[in-house]
């Protein structure tokens, strides 16, 4: 676009675009002025009211003031343009909108326009408003991409996206050669994949120059990401006005959530208009402070108006849009958004005058050593402190109350966050970037390093996995492995149950494991009426096994949500692993993998499905060293528990518990908990498992039965096999062949 300036800017040269300038310089003709209503360049239709009605609430933004400058910068010999501001001022929305002008203005002769953010709720929610915004329909010209949903089509120019989907887009379109514009959005997070795509970005503008590359963050990272860009000419966006008022409170004596919930109540009863933004540590603590102020709520006083408590976190889907509803027309609602980091810089709510904020954060950081992340609880950054507390600014100025004292902000929070790469498990990084040809991670430019014990941990488990050669590049099964949107393991026990005939049950498996945990805490008053519908469903052997045959039911049950509430189980879960088992199934159709069909109750799929789970998860594998419960780990010496809502403690009667198990999931936390645990047996182990692998482990009681094993496995197999009478063999697997129904 030749552009648009703010109000009270120089005017500039007419060129492409011209009608959307002269949609901004001229008096709106829906406000009753005379001549043709102006026509939306996008589609070719007129502008609705509503359309103008939003242009007003735009241009009172404060990023509105930097639309000229932005454009100008845009427009130039620049291939990366920083944009640095503090939250709810307006860029996550007008940004990308004036990006796609420009691409408008060259008749999208370069691309479209992607906008990627950290958080796939934010893309959901920002598309929302945005097509509102342009006066288009979502789905269309604005579209979103996150995973397992794509609202995308042909005709969208500016699709909002996580940066997780563009990462693996540039699996197949290294260069990202159908689009001209690509923001960067919220780069103060520091998630791996925006980090990673800064670094790739950089070298694509050496080969693609007519890309343009926006770069959108606080100001807290601006002059490290200006360093890392090359120096790119940098626009200032203001803040909201006047800063809010700013209060410390010791740490409370009784619970964070206690002092939380009392200070939410104080503001709703002086009466003071505004909404309540509370950030707690985690999403337990989130639902904990939901049900008590919920409480605390209905013995209040009705004439204090009602009290809306909404909560805000990944789990909640497509609810999180109520936090952008319309109000009651009575105008006395006051909400409360109860959320943690995902609010630090995503959904903003120019309605918010009381931020609390209790300092804290539960993080899960990956420790290389012993291949397991543990939970934290850990204080926020000052960048993070800040930034909440500007969710209050404006006019008039708003309340920020921190539930920690000013000793506590000077001496324990750090400066900035720690970027996500050095708290997480990189196999799946190294994967993709194997992929991109990017043999020697040296070759990538990272805005921070990740640690070198890390990266050799990955390329150690991906060479474990098979999915590397002899010279570190991917193999034939490494290059299918990335094919697939799963984690390593996941995906080599996928192609694992191709050779062992299970391919039907393991993409059910991995499509369950993939969506979120299907099990619902019920109700203290249903608790034991659904306790003894989820029994019928338990599988003996084992928590894999039992989650197909909830996915198996949920299907025969034509995705009743009264069977779901029945047997408190998440149907959105299934809903979900629907979609992902459909998209595995589509890729496995796509490079030709053959696709076996259903046996699932015979003693034969069984057995199959435990070697394909082992041939991608023998590096989570556990021994009750004791018999009763305590699980040490094969590549360390943690000991862990079963959960319990584990099959082996919930069936009756009570049998003894598996020696041996393979989990998918162990988190160093107060619990020790493994999740998703199947009992195996070690003689597959000894053979799936690869012989160097099972040397490298450190010495244990475990690792000497296993050898033992070892040894007994190679002695048979340097004795020559007896041929068995081929009627013996045929009437034996009959009898295998006993079908386990599903409950």
């Amino acid at each position: 676009m030749a552009g648009c300036g703010a109000p009270g800017s120089p005017p500039r040269q007419s060129g492409p675009g011209s009608a959307l300038e002269e949609e901004e310089e001229e008096d709106d003709p829906a406000l009753g002025c005379d001549g043709d209503l102006e026509v939306n360049p996008y589609d070719g239709l007129p502008f609705s009211s509503r359309y103008y009605e939003l242009l007003r609430q735009r241009r009172e933004l404060p990023v509105w003031t930097t639309k000229y400058s932005f454009m100008e910068h845009l427009e130039g010999n620049s291939g990366i343009v920083l944009v640095s501001g503090p939250p709810g001022t307006g860029k996550s929305t007008q940004i990308p909108q004036w990006c796609a002008e420009y691409a408008l203005s060259l008749q999208f002769a370069h691309g479209l326009v992607a906008c990627t953010q950290p958080h796939s709720l934010a893309a959901l929610s920002l598309s929302l408003r945005v097509a509102d915004e342009m006066d288009l329909n979502l789905g269309h010209e604005v579209g979103y991409c996150v995973p397992h949903e794509d609202c995308c089509t042909t005709e969208t120019i500016l699709r909002y996206c996580s940066d997780e989907m563009l990462l693996r887009e540039m699996t197949s379109d290294p260069l990202l050669r159908q689009y001209g514009v690509v923001v960067l959005d919220e780069a103060q997070e520091r998630t791996v994949p925006t980090d990673v795509l800064l670094g790739l970005l950089k070298d694509v503008l050496r080969q693609r120059p007519a890309l343009k590359v926006v770069v959108v963050t606080s100001p807290a990272t601006e002059e490290q990401l200006r360093a890392f860009c090359g120096d790119p000419p940098v626009v200032r966006v203001p803040g909201h006005g006047p800063p809010p008022q700013l209060l410390y409170r010791d740490p409370p004596a009784r619970s964070r959530i206690a002092a939380a919930c009392q200070a939410v109540l104080d503001i709703h009863r002086r009466q003071e208009p505004g909404h309540v933004l509370l950030f707690l540590a985690s999403e337990q603590e989130i639902a904990e402070c939901c049900g008590a102020i919920q409480t605390e709520a209905m013995a209040l006083n009705p004439g204090l108006g009602p009290l809306l408590v909404l909560p805000l976190h990944p789990g909640v889907g497509r609810a999180a849009q109520k936090v952008y509803e319309a109000l009651e027309e009575s105008g006395r609602e006051r909400r409360v958004i109860v959320t943690h980091w995902l609010a630090d810089s995503s959904f903003s709510l120019g309605t918010v005058r009381f931020v609390i904020d209790s300092g804290l954060e539960l993080r899960n950081v990956y420790n290389p050593r012993i291949r397991a992340e543990s939970q934290v609880l850990r204080p926020i950054s000052k960048s993070q402190a800040e930034s909440r507390m500007q969710r209050a600014a404006g006019s008039p100025p708003g309340t920020c109350l921190r539930l920690y004292s000013e000793a506590f902000y000077e001496q324990h929070l750090p400066p900035s966050p720690a970027p996500h790469v050095s708290e997480t498990s990189l196999s799946r990084l190294v994967l993709l970037l194997k992929r991109l040809d990017i043999a020697d991670m040296g070759q990538c430019d990272f805005l921070d390093r990740p640690a070198p014990e890390s990266l050799m941990q990955a390329l150690e488990d991906l060479d474990y996995l098979a999915a590397l050669d002899d010279d570190g590049n991917l193999s034939e099964v490494g290059i299918i492995m990335s094919e697939f949107p799963l984690d390593p393991q996941l995906a080599k026990a996928l192609i694992a149950s191709c050779e062992f005939d299970c391919v039907e049950e393991m993409v059910s498996l991995a499509a369950m494991l993939t969506a979120s945990p299907c099990f619902v805490p019920p109700s203290t008053r249903l608790e034991e009426a659904v306790t003894m519908r989820r029994r019928a469903l338990l599988h003996p052997d084992g928590d894999h096994f039992t989650l197909i045959n909830i996915f198996n039911a949920f299907q025969q049950h034509n995705v009743d949500e009264g069977w779901c509430r029945k047997h408190g189980v998440s149907g959105e879960a299934l809903r979900l692993a629907g979609i992902v088992r459909a998209e595995l199934l589509e890729v496995m159709q796509r490079i030709e993998l053959p696709i076996s069909p259903p046996a699932f109750g015979t003693d034969a799929n069984v057995l199959n499905i435990q070697r394909a789970l082992i041939s991608g998860y023998f590096l989570k594998v556990a021994r009750d060293i004791d018999g009763s419960g305590n699980y040490v780990m094969l590549t360390h010496k943690h000991v862990a528990h079963l959960p319990p809502t584990c099959c082996y403690l919930l069936r009756q009667p009570p049998q003894r518990l598996p020696p041996w198990v393979l989990y998918h999931e162990f988190t160093i936390s107060q619990d020790n908990c493994l999740r998703i645990v199947s009992e195996i047996q070690p003689q597959m182990l000894v053979e799936l498992a690869p012989q160097y692998y099972l040397s490298n482990l450190p010495p244990s009681e475990s690792r000497d039965l296993l050898t033992e094993l070892r040894e007994k496995v190679v002695a048979v197999e340097d004795v020559p096999a007896v041929p068995e009478p081929l009627g013996e063999a045929a009437g034996r697997e009959d009898e295998e062949r006993e079908v386990c129904v599903l409950q």
